[in-house]
Order: C-alpha cells, then structure tokens, then sequence
C-alpha cells in the first residue's frame, strides 16, 4: 500500500493554521490588527445605528458624550437639551461651573452622510452664540464639513470644535456611549524582574 502523499490535506502531521499563522504575523500584531478591523466595523456600525435615532433622541446623545467626556464634571444637572422650535439655532449647553458663568454650546445636525455641512450653517451657529454671549461651542454632525466651513472658524472670535460623523463615532466609542464591552483579552508576557537575580 503506497504512502499518503505528506503534502495532501488529511497527511499525518498536518495541523490546522492558525489566523496568526494564515497572516505570517506575530501574535501579538495579529490581534492588533484583528482590534483595528473590528473597531472600524464598530464605528460604521455606529453611525448607521445614530442615524436612526429621531433628532432628539440625536440631541441628548451628543449631551450625554460631553458628560462622559468630562465636561459639567461628568453631573447630569450641569447639562440641559434645549433643542425645540425656538432654540435659536442651540441644541444643548453644558456648564463647566456650577453658577453656569462658563457654558459650552452645542448645535447637532443628524445628516446623511453624503449631505456636506457647510459654512452658512456655521455663521448661523456662530450667530447664535454671539445672540447669548457665548464664547465656546461644539458642533457636530453625523455627516462632514466642508473645506470653506473649516476655514471659516480661522476667522471668529469664538472657539468652535467641529465633529464630523467618524470623529463622533471614534468618541463614543472611547468614551463608553452607546456601546458595550462584550468580551476582554488580556495579553500576558513573562516578568523579566520576577526571574531577574535578586
């Protein structure tokens, strides 16, 4: 009876590759580039679900990502939507004091992703600051910003943040809004000082 070919899948001695094999990358650089991969998915996935929620439902979001991000002190009382008909062109406010001397306001714009924000909705945002003597705001999108809207902010007085759709992503994933952990690794490497001489 002829010897199995060793070369055939099934041979004696053949093993299953591992994804870190398949990729001829350490282990370690395959489990990084396994977590960009997903967290990239979890960015996309992200932002579709965001897109689904009503513009309220949006507003508080964007609330709720400046507390976790530390403004206000992370206190829910330090914050407040007020985005309705009449808000001015002003979505929400945060307050980085308790007697509210010194606020944040935001302005949230749930778009498409292909409807580019551009600098008139900035001059009115930039209008309204101004119509409450504000100095700093925070305007995000969940689609982007035009290269003129950008631009525009070179030439205010007031500090504006822009936040596209992935930065808005990226940070709630950092932060812990919207998302949960669902599994955790922890990678172990020999403790040189334990097994250094004494």
């Amino acid at each position: 009876m002829p010897d199995r070919d060793s070369t055939q899948p099934g041979a004696v001695g053949d093993t299953a590759k591992t994804p870190a094999q398949a990729t001829s990358l350490p282990p370690e650089e395959a489990l990084e580039a396994a977590a960009a991969e997903l967290f990239s998915a979890l960015e996309s996935d992200l932002l579709e679900a965001v897109l689904g929620m009503d513009p309220t439902r949006f507003e508080q979001l964007i609330v709720d990502l400046l507390l976790a991000m530390g403004y206000g002190d992370g206190k829910r009382q330090m914050a407040e939507r007020l985005g309705k008909s009449s808000d001015g062109g002003i979505d929400g406010v945060v307050n980085e004091d308790p007697l509210g001397l010194d606020a944040v306001y935001i302005q949230a714009k749930r778009y498409d992703p292909k409807n580019t924000v551009g600098s008139p909705a900035i001059r009115e945002f930039i209008g309204s600051l101004v119509g409450v003597s504000a100095t700093k705001g925070v305007f995000v999108t969940t689609s982007s910003f035009s290269r003129e809207a950008i631009a525009f902010l070179d030439r205010v007085q007031q500090r504006v943040v822009l936040i596209d759709g992935r930065r808005l992503a990226e940070l709630m994933i950092r932060h812990g809004v919207g998302v949960r952990s669902r599994q955790t690794y922890v990678v172990k490497g020999v403790d040189e000082d334990y097994f250094g001489d004494a």
